[in-house]
C-alpha cells in the first residue's frame, strides 16, 4: 500500500516528497473534494517533484464534456502520472460514463501514460452522484486505470463510517475483479491505513491529517514521515498491483 499527499502549491510538495509520500497529489483544497489548482502551479508542482515521484491531478467534478477532455489533456501535458475526476451533480450513469469518456480521451486513451482515475463518493446522495458501484462500471467500460472513494463533504466522517467496512470491502473487492486500481481517502488518519490494507486497497490518500490546521493548512514535512511510517508499518514486500500506483506504470488491456 501506498501514500499519496495532496499539495497546493510547490513549497507543500517539497515537503511532502521530503517526508516520504510515494505520490505527489496537486489539489486546491480550498475549491473543494477535487478543487484543481491552475496550470502553473501544477507545472511547478511537477517541477519540484521531477521523476523522484509520481504526480497526480484533481481536475474537479466534471460537468462538461468538452471542457473535460480539454483539461485532461492540458494536465495530461505537463507530464503527471494521474488524473483524477468526479462526478458531484452528475446522476446519471450513462452522462457520468461520457464525461470519464472525454476525460480517457484527454489524457491520451486507455494506454497513455496519464492515467485517469474515477472518482467515487461515500457520500454519494448528499453530493447528488452517481453511486460507488456505477463509478466502477463506468471506470471499467471507459478505459480508467483506476477508483478512488472518497467523501464530498468534509466534516470528520470517513468512509469506513458512511459506508461500513463490509460494504466498502465489497466495493473494493468488485474493483480489483474489474481490474482496477483502488485508492482510499476521506479524511484518513494514521489509524485507518492497517483497515485500508486489509481491505486490499493499493493506496491511501490524505491532506488534513499532513497538514498543521487541517486540511486548509500547511502541509508538514514532520507529519508526511509518520504517515508514511504508518503506511509501512508491518507490510510486506509490494505486489504488482501496489507498484503499479508507482514509478512503474502499467496499462490495462
Amino acid at each position: 500500500m501506498q501514500l499519496l499527499v495532496s499539495v497546493r502549491n510547490a513549497d507543500e510538495a517539497r515537503d511532502a516528497l521530503d517526508g516520504g509520500a510515494d505520490v505527489i497529489d496537486a489539489k486546491d483544497p480550498s475549491r473543494g473534494a477535487l478543487g484543481a489548482v491552475d496550470g502553473l502551479t501544477l507545472a511547478r508542482v511537477v517541477s519540484v517533484t521531477g521523476r523522484e515521484r509520481p504526480v497526480s491531478a484533481a481536475l474537479g467534478d466534471v460537468c462538461g464534456e468538452r471542457e473535460t477532455e480539454l483539461l485532461a489533456h492540458q494536465a495530461a501535458a505537463h507530464g503527471v502520472s494521474f488524473i483524477k475526476v468526479g462526478f458531484a451533480g452528475v446522476s446519471d450513469a450513462d452522462r457520468a460514463g461520457m464525461l470519464l469518456a472525454a476525460a480517457v480521451r484527454g489524457a491520451g486513451g486507455a494506454s497513455g501514460s496519464c492515467g485517469v482515475i474515477a472518482v467515487a463518493y461515500a457520500d454519494a446522495d448528499r453530493a447528488e452522484a452517481i453511486s460507488p458501484a456505477a463509478v466502477i462500471r463506468i471506470a471499467h467500460d471507459m478505459g480508467a486505470r483506476g477508483v478512488l472513494m472518497d467523501t464530498a463533504h468534509k466534516e470528520g466522517r470517513t468512509g469506513f463510517a458512511i459506508m461500513g467496512e463490509l460494504r466498502l470491502g465489497e466495493w473494493v473487492a468488485e474493483a480489483h475483479r474489474q481490474q482496477l486500481m483502488v485508492a482510499l481517502a476521506g479524511q484518513l488518519g494514521a489509524g485507518d491505513f492497517s483497515r485500508a490494507r486489509s481491505l486490499g486497497v493499493n493506496m491511501v490518500g490524505v491532506r488534513g491529517a499532513a497538514c498543521v490546521g487541517s486540511r486548509t493548512g500547511v502541509v508538514s514535512r514532520n507529519r508526511v514521515a509518520a504517515l508514511a511510517a504508518a503506511v509501512k508499518e508491518r507490510q510486506t514486500v509490494a505486489s504488482v498491483s501496489d507498484r503499479v500506483w508507482g514509478s512503474t506504470i502499467e496499462t490495462r488491456n
